[in-house]
């Protein structure tokens, strides 16, 4: 769409069964609904999933005894103030902020493995505020870039200094065009850009406005959750993982969480590869990115 970025490759993916959940969100490499686990049928998902665990183990055996890398490290400021500044009194307003002209992406420095800078600020951010309103998910920063990259490649590196991209981020219209894609009928005009016939995903971490509206973070504090902010759309995605208990610190329960994006174990496998690789600083190799 002129003036917009859209997420999804228009491209026809290989012939394959997939039984699709009501709530939805695209993945940046191939639109396709965002479901719970229950979507598919147990068994099917079973025998997925041990096969993407066994390969995520193989990935992180060595890797998940280091240390994650430091905002200090690649010379970020640390994120306490956000941090403290996030505690902002009843739930925020949930809309899209009309941005300036004339903005410029921000020149901080990058993160791990070439993750723009106020991406990664965004991502440590959510984890340290998740640490506290969800103690128990253990929500790791380089889970929420994974799904970043795959989304939107961490928006698309043009975002300002306050963690806004320069331009908005629309996932394709879900009028059923695309292979892959349900039809899903615009409910929210205000946040998916005044959509009236269809709707589709919104932001950096790809939401539609009715799970982002139900999940909806602050995480620069100001009151507000937009769900263009990298700062918002990363605490609210990391709200959406966590939600009904799941803990990150098991494999099976964050492949589980990583499935309501995308119930694909294939895209399971490839945030799960990139969660590694941001984590260690190793980029993933090619063979074990599965094609989504």
């Amino acid at each position: 769409m002129e003036g917009h970025r859209t997420v999804g490759r228009h491209r026809k993916p290989p012939t394959v069964t997939v039984r699709r959940g009501s709530v939805i969100a695209l993945t940046g490499l191939v639109p396709a609904g965002v479901v719970a686990v229950s979507a598919a049928s147990a068994s099917d998902v079973d025998t997925a999933e041990h096969a993407t665990l066994a390969a995520a183990q193989h990935l992180s055996d060595d890797a998940r005894n280091e240390q994650a890398p430091k905002l200090e490290a690649v010379g970020h400021p640390a994120t306490d103030e956000l941090m403290h500044a996030a505690k902002h009194p009843g739930p925020p307003v949930v809309k899209t902020v009309a941005q300036p002209d004339g903005r410029v992406a921000s020149d901080a420095p990058a993160g791990p493995l070439g993750i723009p800078g106020v991406a990664y600020a965004a991502y440590t951010n959510a984890e340290r505020l998740l640490a506290q309103e969800e103690p128990t998910c253990h929500m790791p920063w380089s889970v929420l870039a994974g799904i970043g990259r795959i989304e939107s490649h961490h928006a698309y590196g043009k975002v300002d200094a306050k963690g806004n991209p320069l331009d908005p981020i629309y996932g394709p219209v879900l009028d059923g065009s695309l292979a892959g894609n349900n039809v899903v009928h615009a409910t929210d005009g205000e946040l998916d850009g005044g959509m009236r016939g269809y709707a589709r995903a919104v932001g950096p971490m790809q939401f539609l406005p009715e799970t982002y509206r139900k999940f909806a973070g602050d995480g620069d504090g100001d009151g507000i959750s937009d769900p263009q902010n990298l700062f918002d759309a990363a605490l609210t995605a990391g709200k959406y993982l966590c939600y009904g208990g799941l803990d990150m610190n098991d494999l099976s329960q964050q492949s589980k969480a990583i499935m309501r994006y995308n119930n694909s174990m294939a895209y399971v496998a490839n945030v799960m590869a990139w969660e590694v690789a941001y984590r260690t600083g190793v980029a993933p190799q090619a063979s074990q990115l599965p094609r989504i």
